[in-house]
């Protein structure tokens, strides 16, 4: 081969792989615009995303404030009752004993109380002007947006005191409330009404008479009913309520399904929803009187009220005579260390555990009747004759 034809193919392997080279760099370059554009491409998917998620924030917040603004604005201030002449003041500017004004059952509702329980020395709130509805003093929002697919449902905050009603998400009754006392709580959770009484003569005590009784936990006998109210948790694990709003609630909800055998389906009637816990060491009522206006942060509710946790009832609060119809019992024997772990009962309270009263009673009569039937029977019985002296024997006789 020759010198021009060696410079020729010199030439050519040159050419090859310089052509070589700028397609490898072209491909390289290819990829790193295409690694751009899509990096570029994720970006604006995310802008326009958080532009949506700011969007639909204020629509949102728009929603709720205009909920909000249905009501006027109305403050809030404290009153000692120091002596009998506020005491007085107070008993005529809010129509004390009527009890169907709305002065009345603003303050009443307000101060989570009956107003017969009011004493000198006592602290209560009242507000600068009367609304004639008092959902203006709730203390939850009155649109609840996650709620708007549920058609009715029932939300308690023990801290508060109080309970709200909503229908698709909106407000429809807000209502004083005392829950139960710290041995006999009122636990947060998942519930839902089951049935319901007109009248109910609790079968732990027939000395409680319970009107509008709705029930929502079928073992441990929490219910809704009216009965007195002082202004603190004070119940049996109930839902204490004043007369008008036992009764409006009472044809409101809805009972639970029954299957064929009679017996009502779990989780089938009006949801109820408990948020909180009550704080037991405050040394007297509670923080309704530190509210300041009906304009205050309202209560945060569940982003998802359907998915709140069943509630946890420790067996304890279980009746023992049912504690074998449990559907879970291992849940319930366990419960109260999952809450206590949880700081959902504080570490220095002890619960009470569930008393039979009735039970007990009748079988203390029961004894009773039948020590009473031995000492009759034993009364009735002729006593053992006493049989004759023998006569004693003659000299004759050996």
């Amino acid at each position: 081969m020759n010198c021009v034809s060696r410079l020729r193919l010199s030439r050519g392997v040159l050419v090859s792989a310089l052509l070589v080279l700028c397609s490898c760099v072209s491909a390289e370059e290819r990829a790193r615009d295409a690694a751009r554009e899509k990096a570029a491409a994720r970006l604006t998917v995310a802008r326009i995303y958080a532009d949506s998620l700011r969007v639909l924030d204020s629509i949102r917040a728009a929603r709720l404030q205009a909920a909000e603004e249905e009501f006027s604005a109305v403050t809030y201030r404290t009153v000692h009752i120091a002596n009998r002449a506020v005491l007085d003041s107070i008993r005529k500017a809010f129509d004390y004993g009527k009890l169907k004004s709305e002065r009345y059952k603003t303050f009443v509702t307000m101060n989570r109380r009956v107003f017969g329980s009011v004493r000198i020395g006592d602290t209560v709130v009242v507000p600068d002007k009367i609304v004639d509805d008092v959902r203006a003093y709730s203390v939850f929002p009155q649109l609840w947006i996650e709620a708007e697919e549920i058609p009715k449902l029932i939300v308690i905050s023990n801290a508060q005191q109080s309970y709200a009603c909503y229908e698709n998400g909106k407000q429809v009754r807000f209502a004083a409330c005392n829950t139960g006392t710290e041995s006999k709580p009122t636990l947060p959770g998942r519930y839902a009404i089951n049935w319901k009484e007109r009248l109910r003569i609790s079968s732990l005590n027939e000395n409680w008479k319970l009107p509008f009784n709705l029930n929502f936990h079928l073992f441990a006998g929490n219910a809704f009913h009216q009965y007195y109210m002082p202004g603190r948790p004070a119940s049996h694990s109930c839902i204490r309520q004043f007369i008008d709003d036992a009764k409006w609630l009472f044809e409101w909800a809805q009972v639970g399904t029954r299957n064929r055998g009679g017996r009502v389906i779990r989780f089938t009637g009006t949801p109820v929803i408990i948020i909180d816990m009550f704080d037991y060491a405050r040394p007297k009522f509670g923080p309704w009187l530190d509210l300041k206006g009906n304009r205050d942060e309202k209560l945060e509710l569940p982003e998802d009220p359907m998915g709140v946790e069943e509630a946890l009832i420790p067996i304890s609060q279980i009746p023992p005579s049912i504690r074998g119809l449990l559907p879970d019992r291992h849940r319930y024997k366990h419960a109260e260390d999952t809450l206590r772990a949880r700081g959902v009962i504080r570490k220095e309270a002890r619960l009470a555990p569930s008393i039979e009263y009735t039970r007990l009673k009748r079988e203390r009569e029961r004894r009773r009747q039948q020590e009473q039937n031995a000492e009759e029977t034993n009364e009735s019985q002729p006593a053992p004759s006493t049989p004759a002296p023998s006569t004693p024997p003659s000299a004759t006789e050996e």
